[in-house]
């Protein structure tokens, strides 16, 4: 069977942008989270997020194609082309018919939206943007790196919600496999960090309102938790058939081994308080990976810091790893960079091959007290320093969407 490595790891963050700075961030326990600046929040319910600031669409786009592209795309073509960089991969050598992108984003060109809506409403519909359309559309993003880099292969936008990332993953991992493509720029984006995005969450009453205390607000796992903090950037993973990556002598991170999804079919945002759709997840992505529970080493959990998630999250790492759970570390790199929706899953497996590749584990930070109904063992404030072969990277979407993704460390 063909083998899938990971040969480039591109980043967009709150904390940092490039992966030698983000991952110097995450071991430093660095906080994204604080007020809102980049738009007006006087009327705004909870104007706190993990944003990403001084953000320059023009080192990554001419002047006219970044005016013309929503925020959400700007940060996807910015973490392909350090993807490519990272992974020193010669785009314009490669056969670009073998050569895919898939790029997921959980809500697409949200802001876009929310501005034509409002001059829609106030100067009449013929005042709407041309480029509306192409601007809000989600799958743009796959569209816009696959132009600049020639990929003529397949080009997909999965869209589910907090799993998009995971899931865009683990479907260009099997369109490897088959021999659909060598290569493909897979992960997520996500530019939601807007007034309307907020104001929706927090009616659902999801959002965190430590609102005095910004820097504390993203603590999963943790028993004074109360809600997850939005995030925002863009996560973009090199995925690369083995023999092609040894050809030209890349860099290997990693090896993907396995690929679970499931959906809990129960309710449109709360997760099955059972675990039951997530354990089964976990469980298809070790069974194709060849695990038994006592081969994992370190979950990089989807640990949200909502009541609901992480006591299900926690319940289904036990249901799966059983006794094992008490020898396996667990962290949230939600805690510094907040919850990027769309993007998260990606930027989530970035920062957990680095523990493969360094032998470090980052920090859960604001984690002061764990909740006794989340059983598991979660790295605290400070990083762990141990080795690590094997991992799963967790994530769970509105929807009931599942996806996990099993990965070790590269052996001839």
């Amino acid at each position: 069977m063909r083998r899938v490595v990971i040969t480039g790891l591109g980043v967009v963050s709150p904390i940092a942008t490039g992966r030698e700075n983000y991952w110097q961030a995450l071991k430093e326990g660095k906080n994204g989270v604080g007020p809102l600046t980049t738009f007006d929040v006087s009327d705004c319910p909870v104007p706190i997020g993990a944003e990403i600031k001084d953000f320059d669409p023009a080192r990554w786009m001419e002047g006219k194609e970044a005016k013309r592209s929503d925020r959400v795309i700007q940060f996807a073509v910015a973490a392909a082309d350090l993807a490519v960089e990272d992974g020193k991969l010669d785009t314009a050598a490669l056969d670009p018919h073998k050569f895919g992108v898939y790029i997921g984003s959980g809500q697409g060109g949200i802001e876009t939206t929310f501005n034509n809506f409002k001059t829609m409403m106030e100067k009449g519909p013929k005042r709407v943007s041309p480029f509306f359309i192409p601007m809000m559309i989600s799958n743009m993003s796959t569209a816009y790196v696959a132009i600049k880099h020639n990929a003529k292969g397949p080009n997909i936008c999965v869209v589910t919600a907090c799993a998009t990332s995971v899931h865009s993953m683990g479907e260009a991992y099997h369109t490897i496999i088959r021999d659909d493509a060598d290569v493909i720029l897979a992960g997520g984006t996500e530019a939601a960090l807007r007034s309307i995005s907020i104001a929706g969450f927090a009616a659902m009453k999801a959002l965190s309102t430590r609102i005095s205390e910004p820097e504390k607000a993203s603590r999963p796992f943790d028993i004074d938790r109360d809600g997850f903090v939005m995030g925002e950037g863009a996560g973009v993973l090199i995925l690369e058939e083995l023999e092609h990556a040894k050809a030209r002598g890349a860099h290997i991170y990693a090896e993907l081994v396995g690929y679970g999804t499931t959906c809990d079919a129960s309710h449109i945002t709360a997760p099955d308080p059972n675990g039951e759709g997530a354990s089964r997840a976990m469980r298809k992505a070790m069974h194709s990976a060849k695990w038994v529970p006592e081969d994992v080493e370190y979950v990089n959990a989807h640990g949200t810091s909502t009541e609901l998630n992480d006591k299900m999250e926690a319940l289904a790492i036990r249901n799966v790893l059983g006794d094992h759970t008490d020898n396996v570390w667990v962290n949230s790199t939600k805690s510094m960079i907040g919850h990027c929706l769309g993007a998260a899953g990606a930027l989530e497996t970035i920062a957990a091959l680095q523990a493969i590749e360094e032998g470090i584990i980052h920090p859960t930070i604001n984690l002061d007290n764990l909740d006794p109904e989340c059983p598991i063992r979660v790295v605290g404030p400070e990083p762990v320093e141990q080795k690590v072969s094997r991992l799963l990277i967790n994530s769970f979407g509105f929807g009931g969407h599942n996806g996990v993704l099993a990965f070790q460390k590269f052996e001839e």
